[in-house]
């Protein structure tokens, strides 16, 4: 009888807690249906432009499912491929092809190679004497050698620090409230931006040490790629930092324990994770493609690629930062909205 009360009261507790209830049965179901969408989406396609004598090859490299792009001169195809246009230039050299590949995707690398040549080999009797076609490989970002941890090390760098910073804050900014603190502190006369932002300040000067800490250990210690500015590095690591502190504060005042502010991860967290860029987004639906682009991983991400493998600097990383800036304020603004509901009138 004991045992059977005991069963029935965890029971009661479950179905009573709605929210619980729906991270067991509806939450999986959302990331599975997320994951089936990500990891069953076509193979990729390479972006290859084509300029000059190079042009005969892109009947060649359509055929090999390539996306294939003509450009009238060979300077254009070089813009198109520093802005990321285009995942490889094909030109001629003489009378053999020459490649240059965009580099900050190994996987898209080697499409692009196997792509050339299967194609190669099928013009392989319009080779002089008869020849197969040897294009000369060279890179714009990266090289022959780059490793996987150098394409996705950036990108986990942005995950790990945005996770963290969310739970912990989260949590902390959580136990302000259920020890009592936060409505003391609504009790008196401070406004409620005054309190957040000195939450905020306050929470952030620990993920300036751990920003440092991560972006450094990544780079000097587990030998990441790195080709740009350590400085823009940590100033990116900071705002994904800011983003994810007052998301993780702003998403506690809807919990009401600990159990609940966990339960925002596969919600807010997985689905940002599977969009910040660790798979190639060209091949998901549009609808998803968009729903990456109101996350603040996405643009840190993106940031960070840019530093740490294509060594670029502030005008390409100029549009990431103000929207993790603007992400961070507006989540500031609805957490002050937010504290209405606890304070007292």
């Amino acid at each position: 009888m004991r045992i059977r009360a005991i069963t029935l009261r965890i029971l009661q507790q479950f179905i009573h807690d709605r929210r619980t209830m729906a991270l067991m049965f509806i939450a999986p179901l959302l990331v599975l249906s997320l994951m089936s969408l990500v990891f069953g989406s076509d193979a990729y396609e390479p972006r290859i432009g084509v300029s000059g004598g190079a042009a005969v090859f892109s009947s060649a490299l359509e055929a090999e499912q390539a996306e294939v792009t003509s450009y009238a001169d060979e300077a254009s195809g070089q813009a198109a491929l520093k802005a990321g246009a285009i995942d490889a230039l094909l030109t001629m050299k003489g009378d053999a092809p020459a490649i240059v590949l965009e580099g900050s995707n190994p996987a898209a690398n080697r499409t692009v190679i196997m792509a050339l040549q299967e194609a190669a080999q099928s013009l392989r009797p319009q080779a002089p004497g008869g020849g197969q076609l040897q294009p000369q490989i060279s890179y714009l970002y990266g090289a022959e050698d780059m490793k996987t941890i150098d394409r996705f090390g950036p990108i986990m760098i942005g995950v790990f620090v945005f996770f963290f910073v969310f739970l912990i804050a989260g949590v902390s900014f959580l136990r302000e409230r259920t020890t009592g603190t936060l409505e003391r502190l609504l009790s008196t006369p401070l406004k409620r931006w005054e309190i957040v932002t000195g939450y905020v300040c306050g929470f952030g000067i620990f993920t300036v040490f751990q920003a440092l800490l991560i972006s450094w250990f990544s780079i000097q210690v587990l030998g990441i790629m790195m080709t740009g500015s350590f400085g823009y590095v940590l100033l990116m690591t900071l705002l994904l930092s800011m983003s994810a502190l007052t998301l993780g504060t702003l998403l506690s005042a809807f919990a009401a324990n600990e159990l609940q502010m966990i339960q925002f991860i596969p919600l807010v967290i997985v689905p940002q994770i599977f969009l910040s860029g660790l798979f190639p987004l060209d091949t998901l639906p549009l609808w998803l493609q968009r729903i990456g682009l109101v996350t603040p991983m996405y643009y840190g991400s993106e940031a960070l690629m840019d530093i740490m493998v294509r060594g670029r600097g502030w005008s390409d990383i100029a549009g990431d930062v103000f929207m993790l800036i603007g992400f961070s304020l507006l989540f500031m603004l609805l957490n002050v909205l937010a504290l209405r509901k606890h304070r007292r009138m």
